[in-house]
């Protein structure tokens, strides 16, 4: 842990005297056992944001490539992303997907958090999009509460498209813990799809985001 601390606390410190966030619902993070984060998505630095700020650790995806980059920059991705407890997957890869899917069950079974972004991936428009069911999956076959969260003006940080990060204020709101019947992974769909909505319903009302009915569709992966 002492590595996860230190690099929490640089940049959980940077963020802060950069960016000057303002926080409000950290008091509906529960003080132990397993939960789920479920942001909106308008940043790469989104996962970075969550993970700093949060008062208990959360495992996040991130792309295999952070892990396998060849030189100096890559073993320093690599470090940074190994100390904040980032999960490396193959996106666009279903087996692979599915198989992270799982893993995100070990760290629960552990009573730690994990944090999925139930978009998918990164709106460019601003829109909310419909949530894919891995998350109501997690919540159903874990029971473990569901922490709703509403990410504003991160997008800002570093627009779509764009290496530069500039800082700026943002606002991270996290919601009241959404608890879900634990069904264990034998659910329908329809069940899952009904607990899906409901946590992207409590994420709209924390952002204030348009709502698209479509799924988001990246030209790259995130």
């Amino acid at each position: 842990m002492a590595l996860y601390d230190l690099t929490r606390s640089l940049t959980r410190g940077t963020i802060f005297g950069l960016c000057r966030p303002t926080l409000e619902g950290l008091e509906n993070v529960p003080a132990d056992g397993p939960f789920i984060v479920a942001p909106n998505h308008r940043s790469f630095l989104d996962s970075v944001i969550v993970q700093a700020l949060m008062p208990r650790p959360v495992s996040f995806f991130a792309k295999a490539e952070y892990f396998t980059t060849k030189g100096l920059k890559g073993k320093l991705m690599k470090t940074f992303f190994e100390s904040v407890k980032s999960i490396p997957v193959e996106r666009g890869e279903q087996a692979a997907s599915v198989q992270a899917l799982k893993t995100l069950l070990d760290i629960l079974a552990k009573n730690e958090g994990i944090g999925i972004y139930p978009e998918g991936t990164r709106s460019r428009d601003g829109l909310l999009y419909r949530g894919r069911t891995g998350v109501g999956w997690l919540a159903l076959t874990t029971g473990a509460p569901v922490l709703p969260v509403g990410l504003i003006g991160t997008e800002k940080l570093q627009p779509a498209d764009k290496n530069g990060i500039r800082p700026q204020h943002f606002t991270m709101k996290i919601g009241a813990p959404l608890y879900f019947d634990k069904t264990g992974p034998d659910h329908s769909l329809p069940a899952r799809r009904a607990v899906t909505d409901t946590i992207m319903d409590a994420i709209a009302q924390l952002s204030g985001q348009e709502r698209a009915g479509s799924y988001n569709q990246s030209p790259s992966l995130d």
